[in-house]
């Protein structure tokens, strides 16, 4: 798994490329949680466009960074999810619990409304 992360004026964009599952749930946590830290950002912006595949353990990873964020009054969004990705988190109950949007652009046009 590879991420692309990039900071703006409002909000922080991560992109991950392949696949989050109990191999890598644990590098995503991580990488997620010193972007944070590293540049305050209060709104992630999390584009899945290139994410092929999302397992149990990538979820409850992203459930540990939404807390991040909510406890610093930030939010979490997702962008550009798959049909595949998409599926697991209507199935999961995370389609409900989060914004998600068809694309990047919709997402930072949120986060700079």
């Amino acid at each position: 798994m590879e991420i692309r992360t990039r900071r703006e004026r409002h909000y922080a964009v991560a992109a991950p490329r392949g696949r989050i599952d109990a191999v890598t749930a644990g590098e995503f946590e991580t990488a997620i949680r010193e972007l944070i830290g590293k540049t305050g950002c209060k709104v992630l912006i999390m584009n899945f466009g290139d994410l092929e595949y999302i397992s149990s353990a990538g979820l409850r990873a992203i459930l540990a960074v939404a807390k991040v964020l909510k406890a610093g009054n930030g939010s979490l969004v997702f962008a550009s999810l798959k049909d595949t990705v998409l599926n697991v988190f209507k199935i999961s109950g995370f389609e409900s619990m989060f914004a998600i949007y068809p694309n990047e652009d919709a997402a930072i046009q949120k986060a700079e409304g």
